[in-house]
């Protein structure tokens, strides 16, 4: 077996849009006038927190797949007002969020328990209100959503090797701005932050034979496995590493816009900014690196996300561990490619109704769980009814 990234071929049901006049499909599918298809025709469930559980029209995968989105669209009108990550999400909302999280997880471990056969993953990108406003097909969304996905492994084994320089898949790896320049400051600041249920874990444990993904990340061993999802303090240790990433970032591209910049606003952890970044020379040196190229190059300058953008991930390993591990998302939009998956989605309504009624058995299973835990209502729709 030849170990590498692998590009699957994910089949679905065209999508009919009447995309109005100077509007990009994308743009219109992923608008906030748009939503009302993804409530009627896939929506599974809703909260009072409005957190919508849905169906990916446009999948990753056949097997499960689905996605929850904190669907803010008629609350703040303002795109750019969202909240994009987890720091940003009220606290009553967020414990609700982290328990759906949990019961999600815990039906994919029962549904597909073998490591051997099935990748499973979870996971959710900062991208949207992040990119640079002039970028074609910048999604219009620009909600947080988190995504619930498992693989078949002997898929993946025969599906065909996908380009290593695919630029989505150098995103998180050795090509990556984080982990060329400043690899051992990354790491060594991430080490200072106080972890109750994660240890760090290296390289050769945390990658998947298949693909060898996870390339160059920090990633860290949820200790009791995936039974710890079920206490406070996992999902609370999970907000460290997002928190302790976002003063990384923060911290790195204020150097890069301003030389020798004072230290951003609300800065989590303020100490070790300052002593393990701040009077760091490579650190500001990998800054000036890239300060200089934008100065020079103005298309380069345009493609940076000044703001914090990251893909965060928790998934099952080769040998049954759960892991979590964060990248940067300066490129790639698709958090399957962290673990070297890139899906290639296809339209083919034949071959996707083949997959659609065991797919939908299993959204209609969790759903049922997360009403019993009165974490929500059931949505009907023409493809199933409300009733639980």
């Amino acid at each position: 077996m030849q170990q590498g990234p692998r590009e699957i071929v994910t089949p679905f049901r065209p999508i009919p849009l009447d995309v109005p006049e100077g509007m990009a499909p994308n743009e219109f599918f992923n608008s906030t006038e748009n939503l009302n298809d993804l409530v009627h025709n896939n929506g599974l469930l809703i909260n009072p927190e409005n957190l919508l559980l849905y169906r990916k029209a446009l999948g990753h995968s056949n097997l499960f797949d689905t996605s929850i989105i904190y669907n803010t669209s008629k609350l703040i009108l303002n795109p750019l007002g969202r909240p994009v990550r987890r720091t940003q999400v009220p606290e009553n909302v967020r414990n609700v969020w982290n328990r759906m999280n949990q019961i999600l997880i815990e039906y994919m471990e029962e549904a597909f328990p073998n490591p051997e056969d099935h990748l499973i993953l979870c996971g959710e990108a900062s991208l949207d209100a992040t990119w640079p406003l002039t970028s074609p097909g910048v999604p219009s969304i620009r909600m947080l959503h988190n995504h619930f996905i498992v693989f078949d492994k002997k898929e993946l084994e025969q599906a065909a090797l996908a380009d290593p320089d695919n630029p989505n898949l150098t995103d998180g790896g050795q090509h990556s701005l984080f982990q060329h320049h400043m690899k051992e400051v990354y790491r060594a600041f991430f080490a200072t932050l106080e972890l109750k249920h994660l240890k760090p874990m290296p390289s050769e444990e945390s990658q998947l034979q298949l693909t060898g993904y996870p390339q160059g990340l920090p990633c860290w061993e949820i200790e009791g496995g995936r039974a710890t999802l079920e206490r406070p303090g996992f999902w609370a240790d999970y907000d460290v590493i997002l928190k302790g990433f976002i003063d990384f970032y923060r911290s790195f591209f204020s150097q890069v816009s301003t030389r020798n910049a004072p230290m951003p606003r609300d800065i989590y952890f303020p100490d070790q900014v300052i002593d393990k970044l701040l009077f760091n020379n490579d650190f500001l040196a990998a800054a000036k690196i890239v300060r200089e190229r934008c100065i020079r190059d103005p298309k380069y300058a345009n493609s940076i996300r000044w703001q914090p953008a990251f893909k965060q991930l928790i998934y099952r390993n080769d040998a049954g561990k759960w892991v979590v591990t964060i990248s940067q998302n300066s490129i790639g939009n698709a958090i399957t490619e962290l673990l070297g998956v890139v899906v290639k989605r296809v339209p083919d309504a034949e071959a996707y109704e083949k997959t659609e009624p065991a797919l939908i058995e299993r959204l209609l299973e969790v759903r049922r769980r997360l009403v019993r835990a009165d974490l929500g209502e059931p949505i009907g729709t023409c493809y199933w009814p409300a009733e639980v």
